[in-house]
């Protein structure tokens, strides 16, 4: 029997077979193995004779995916170095030393199998698990503070903690004998004297941040107060949401493990806050941080650049740090900060609607991709379409969203396009239809039949408007129809001209002559005559005295008992007292 035949027995009886000119295949069937096998024992056969049927190693003595035991040694002794340093904090450094690059599932095994750590089943993430995090660094601030660090002498101390949003850069770690609203909001003013303003924070609900559950009734808290005068939007957790500052928490754990666990107690808090600002200094610029592809939190932060002076409550004790020069402090009687006005280049989205800091600014569709200029500042904005004036609008941007604007690579800007008084002319181009209105302030305005198809300029200044043509020349003169006030707002308004064009050689007008004869030129009342009623007539003003011409004729020529200036040059296109008298008459 087959089976009670050694194996090296088995494989030579079979190489006999097949040597002796029995088919390979019939011979794999009998002895229950494959063609290939049997083959294999006919070139070991020639190759070694008898002795090379005998059963071989499996071990694999190569393998192109095994690393050097040199790079495996390297990644225990960093293990055994650091105990804290798991698989990616490994593959990290190892390529960071210039070891070479290697895997985490390379690592992970390297570690077991020296047994530096216990294997474990993976831990699988949450699906519907959604991390949120701030586009740019400076938008949002978590503040939290924690208790747990000793001293010597068995007193517990607070550290007030504060981390950048987009960037994991820690801002602030500040050790505090008394976690109460003067210190916190001390740290947090040093902070931002150093790194800027940020545009937001978000912390608990601890009384040193906000006031909203202080007995009897809610009250505003000096931290409240900072935020609200430099601009600062405040934001809370809801009560008993601890993973909403999941950031500044998770913080919290690596500070715990990585110094307050291992160093024991403090002797004193001056030593303590020595041990933060190393333990700060090594976070933000020598530590990756995982959620960040492992790079380090100072290559994604960047301070705002706005360099404006901080606003602190007067009489609260505390001070503001100048970020250049830690050892002065200016009171905060120096904090005020001055009026200032910008000008940026935005393009109109598609929706038409525009959105510069808080404000939004409706274009319409009609504007979407162009390019327009916005000049802001306190109280007014000013929306520019190719140096020409849209709209003005009210500013709702505060001196720190200036400031944020500023940092975003707005310019500082010139003078505004408007005066603020009322006493400063103004103009605007208009065509004119062909009935010979203008469009004027959501109203028509007759400017003359002659001038239909023609685009003018309506100059504005006191209770006067004055027509003038692209060439400069004088048309005509009528009393403004747009108050003051209102001139500001109007489509395409600008600084008007020095002076109005004035008109050159003896000035000339025309004037319809009523239906009983009779014409005004600068308030002088002229009898032409009934057998002109209802005709145009030319009245050339000299200094002493009136030529009237009816169709290039003088009918007469009158004295000038009047110094009055002229303020209306072209005929009204229609007088309706005029025709009326007329066709009476008829």
């Amino acid at each position: 029997m087959l089976w009670e035949l050694s194996v090296t027995e088995q494989r030579y009886r079979a190489v006999l077979e097949v040597l002796a000119g029995v088919p390979v295949t019939e011979v794999a069937d009998r002895y229950g193995v494959s063609r290939q096998s049997v083959h294999t024992w006919l070139r070991r056969y020639r190759e070694e004779g008898p002795s090379g049927l005998s059963d071989r190693s499996h071990k694999v003595f190569h393998h192109p995916w095994q690393i050097p035991a040199e790079v495996e040694s390297a990644i225990c002794e960093l293990r055994r170095a650091h105990r804290r340093w798991g698989p990616k904090r490994l593959v990290f450094e190892m390529d960071r030393r210039g070891h070479g690059i290697v895997t985490r599932s390379t690592v992970y095994r390297a570690l077991v199998r020296n047994g530096l750590i216990e294997p474990r089943s993976r831990r699988r993430g949450r699906k519907d698990y959604k991390r949120w995090e701030r586009p740019v660094p400076m938008q949002l601030w978590q503040l939290d503070v924690t208790a747990s660090a000793f001293l010597a002498d068995g007193r517990e101390v607070k550290i007030v903690t504060g981390v950048d949003d987009h960037s994991r850069y820690c801002v602030i770690a500040r050790a505090l004998l008394r976690a109460t609203a003067r210190p916190v909001c001390q740290a947090f003013v040093d902070a931002m004297a150093v790194y800027g303003v940020p545009e937001e924070v978000l912390s608990d609900n601890g009384t040193v941040f906000t006031g909203r559950f202080i007995k009897p009734r809610p009250a505003e808290v000096l931290f409240e107060r900072i935020c609200r005068e430099n601009g600062i939007t405040q934001r809370l957790t809801r009560p008993a949401s601890p993973t909403t500052t999941g950031k500044v928490e998770r913080l919290h754990q690596s500070l715990q493990v990585e110094l307050l666990d291992g160093h024991g107690r403090f002797e004193s808090i001056a030593a303590l806050q020595a041990a933060l600002d190393a333990w700060r200094q090594d976070y933000n610029t020598d530590r990756p941080h995982q959620s960040l592809g492992m790079a380090f939190p100072a290559s994604r932060f960047a301070p705002a650049a706005s360099g404006l002076p901080l606003r602190v409550p007067a009489g609260q004790g505390l001070t503001v740090l100048d970020g250049a020069d830690q050892g002065a402090a200016v009171t905060p009687a120096a904090a005020e900060l001055p009026c200032v006005a910008l000008e940026a280049d935005r393009t109109v989205p598609p929706s038409g609607n525009l959105q510069i800091g808080s404000q939004q600014v409706w274009l319409g569709p009609a504007l979407a991709g162009r390019k327009i200029t916005i000049w802001v500042d306190e109280t007014s904005l000013h929306v520019l379409l190719d140096g020409a004036r849209l709209k003005t609008l009210p500013s709702r941007l505060g001196v720190t969203e200036l400031a944020r604007l500023a940092a975003d690579g707005a310019r500082p800007a010139g003078p505004p396009p408007l005066p603020s008084g009322t006493g400063t002319a103004i103009e605007v181009e208009r065509m004119v239809n062909a009935h010979g209105l203008a469009g004027l302030a959501g109203a028509q305005v007759s400017v003359g039949y002659e001038l239909a198809g023609q685009k003018v300029i309506l100059r504005m200044d006191g209770t006067q408007m004055t027509v003038i043509s692209h060439d400069g020349t004088l048309l005509r003169t009528m009393p403004c129809p747009v108050p003051g006030p209102d001139r500001a707002r109007l489509r395409g308004a600008r600084r008007a001209a020095a002076s109005a064009p004035a008109p050159s050689g003896p000035v000339t007008v025309q004037r319809r002559v009523s239906s009983r004869g009779g014409i005004m030129v600068a308030t002088q009342k002229i009898q032409v005559g009934l057998i002109h009623a209802g005709k145009i007539v030319t009245v050339t003003a000299g200094d002493h005295s009136f030529r009237i011409q009816v169709d290039a004729e003088t009918v007469r020529v009158v004295p000038r008992t009047t110094t009055s200036e002229i303020h209306r040059y072209k005929a009204n296109a229609t007088d309706r007292r005029s025709l009326a008298g007329l066709a009476q008459e008829r």
